[in-house]
């Protein structure tokens, strides 16, 4: 994980980095990428079935649809699709059926 200092450019070629078992939940891979003005940016996979536990944010978080679907609040997202939260919104239930990965900008965990 990079994290980069103020005035800096980062440039990477994502295939490059592993995927490793995320600590947030069970079901879910990342690929950390970097991190810059506190925020963090993550390839993430979930598994069939895969949840997310329940949490607030506390900074704006982005998500971007590579492929699958994700389940927020009961809005199916599919590939191509964004979810953008804003500070103090809070998502109870955040899952997939068969499986998604997305990009994630989001507060480091």
């Amino acid at each position: 994980m990079k994290i980069l200092n103020q005035g800096e450019t980062f440039l990477l070629q994502t295939d490059e980095v592993s995927w490793k078992p995320s600590t947030f939940a069970k079901g879910l891979s990342v690929k950390d990428i970097a991190i810059a003005d506190g925020l963090e940016m993550q390839f993430v996979q979930m598994e069939a079935g895969a949840k997310i536990p329940v949490h607030t944010h506390e900074l704006p978080e982005f998500i971007y649809i590579i492929e699958g679907e994700l389940i927020i609040s009961g809005k199916v997202l599919n590939k191509g699709c964004v979810s953008i939260a804003a500070v103090g919104s809070q998502h109870l239930d955040v899952h997939t059926v068969d499986g998604c990965t997305f990009l994630l900008i989001d507060k480091p965990v």
